[in-house]
């Protein structure tokens, strides 16, 4: 887990590897989730997975991970591939 600052908000990030070698930006502090296949939230596991889910407070969930940065980045737009 690599420590950093976003380009476009300037807001701290971490990045974790995914399981195919590349890097995703995420944001520092873990979150707790439910996995639902389809769910409307994204969340990257420590292993670097991305999973389907809906963040719920620490009592429902199933475990923890890390919402990627690309989903509270007020600049996240300036960043997708044309």
């Amino acid at each position: 887990m690599t420590k950093s600052t976003c380009r476009g908000c300037g807001a701290p990030i971490i990045w974790l590897k995914t399981p195919g070698g590349k890097s995703m930006p995420c944001d520092p502090s873990p979150v707790y989730y439910k996995a639902v296949p389809g769910g409307k939230d994204r969340i990257v596991t420590t292993r670097g997975e991305v999973v389907s889910c809906e963040i719920v407070p620490g009592a429902d969930a199933t475990d923890a991970g890390y919402r990627p940065h690309w989903a509270t980045c007020p600049k996240a737009g300036d960043f997708k591939r044309r």
